[in-house]
């Protein structure tokens, strides 16, 4: 009995020291995530804690976590087991930001001014519904198909998709929406928000206030190696900076979203771990260090602000649209933008049209060919800021497309050649979910009867 006590005890020690050790680290990054997570869906699309919890927490972990809203005073505390409380805040204009004991909740804060266009043009220039158009050069069997087999039958949870629109020529040929989501339903589109962080230097450089090609204005760089890394190639993912981006574990990532204030020094202090234009590493933290760029060109906070939603979110109508700032007040532009599916799509079109929006030019043609353009070492597979198929990741769809991409399966998909844009919002990625099925289900319904 002694001898299987001492054992017992040792095994006991053991366990709590590999618990300590390796669980333990976690869950601060379980707790933020979670108490973000409930903030944002609960205060931006009005969805419950349970609707919350049996979808966008679903997550291995994630699900550890015990969660309470505070409707009255508009946050949201997240526990694991009891331990590491953290707590995310939501500010209307702002959206939701988890916080630490340092932060100030009773400073006065600055919020975006927005204006909304209004007009008497249907989708996608206006606030009217889309006009039904019928195009003979459309198999409508078979597209209806190719999206009904991207949703989840009954009880089913293994495609997870949560809605899909499919615009052709300016117009809607496919909309659905599985069960408590709508036309009017915020959906995160995690890392697609790089790809408007990116936008924003399209437009400055359409108006001549900013040049892509020179040195990134970064102080704490000027005396050593990294002073040649340029806006391009941060834009590329090209920088040669150190970086790694791995959600299912504690690293650069998780600890700059989920920990700290100032997610725009995040890439900083990081060393070169390869020569400029020739080591391609996907980085949150270098879309955060552009965000953080991007306020610099302004001559105050307020500036900043507004530029996002002036110059592209409201000048395009996605009106539904915002863009999360951490606790430093930038714009999480590395993966806090939600809108509605139909307003994904409208970023889409303005790709689609390369830059042109129902007349106004929002940035030059170029910046189209710039975005999709592969980029040095990354094998065909990504552009500037944007995802490309000129690499053939996926084998059936036309190479030419390129794609805002987000976690859990976000896709914004622009097909130049074949006038399309789809949208798929979801919780399942590829390989689970078969993104090659669908696109190219969608295109071939198009090309079935000699669609040009």
């Amino acid at each position: 009995m002694k001898k299987f006590l001492k054992i017992f005890a040792i095994l006991l020690v053991a366990a709590l020291v590999y618990l300590r050790i390796t669980i333990y680290p976690q869950l601060d990054l379980i707790s933020g995530f979670s108490a973000k997570s409930v903030a944002s869906g609960h205060f931006l699309d009005n969805r419950s804690l349970k609707t919350i919890q049996q979808g966008d927490n679903d997550i291995e972990k994630i699900d550890w976590a015990t969660n309470e809203i505070n409707d009255a005073e508009q946050f949201v505390t997240s526990k694991v087991y009891g331990l590491k409380e953290r707590k995310a805040i939501y500010r209307e204009g702002l959206g939701a930001t988890l916080i630490n004991d340092d932060f100030d909740v009773s400073k006065q804060y600055k919020v975006p001014k927005r204006t909304k266009t209004i007009n008497n043009l249907p989708f996608p220039y206006g606030n009217l519904e889309p006009k039904d158009t019928i195009f003979s050069n459309i198999d409508y069997a078979k597209l209806n198909a190719a999206v009904e087999n991207a949703f989840d039958k009954k009880v089913e949870k293994n495609k997870r998709t949560r809605s899909i629109i499919v615009i052709y020529k300016d117009k809607i040929i496919a909309e659905k929406y599985a069960d408590g989501f709508n036309k009017n339903s915020r959906i995160l589109g995690w890392s697609m928000t790089k790809s408007i962080t990116g936008t924003l230097f399209g437009i400055l450089q359409k108006q001549g206030k900013i040049d892509i090609k020179k040195p990134a204005p970064i102080d704490e760089w000027k005396n050593d190696e990294r002073e040649k890394i340029t806006l391009n190639d941060l834009l590329h993912m090209n920088s040669g900076l150190e970086w790694e981006e791995k959600y299912d574990k504690i690293c650069d990532a998780t600890k700059m979203l989920f920990i700290e204030e100032d997610m725009a020094k995040s890439q900083i202090n990081k060393p070169l771990v390869g020569k400029p234009n020739n080591k391609w590493n996907y980085s949150s933290g270098t879309t955060n260090l552009l965000s953080g760029i991007l306020r610099k060109q302004f001559k105050t906070h307020q500036e900043y602000l507004d530029f996002w939603y002036s110059n592209l979110l409201d000048k395009i109508g996605m009106n539904s649209a915002i863009v999360e700032t951490d606790m430093a007040g930038n714009f999480v532009g590395s993966s806090y933008g939600w809108a509605t599916t139909r307003d994904w799509a409208k970023f889409g079109l303005l790709y689609l049209h390369k830059g042109n929006w129902n007349g106004e030019q929002i940035f030059d043609e170029s910046w189209a060919k710039y975005v999709s353009t592969p980029t040095n070492t990354s094998n065909g597979n990504y552009g500037a800021q944007f995802w490309l198929n000129a690499g053939g990741r996926f084998p059936n769809v036309p190479k030419d497309m390129f794609y805002a991409s987000g976690f859990q399966g976000q896709m914004v998909a622009i097909f130049p050649s074949n006038e399309i844009v789809i949208v798929r919002m979801g919780l399942k990625e590829d390989p689970e979910f078969d993104f090659d099925g669908l696109l190219s289900g969608v295109v071939s319904s198009l090309t079935a009867k000699n669609a040009k």
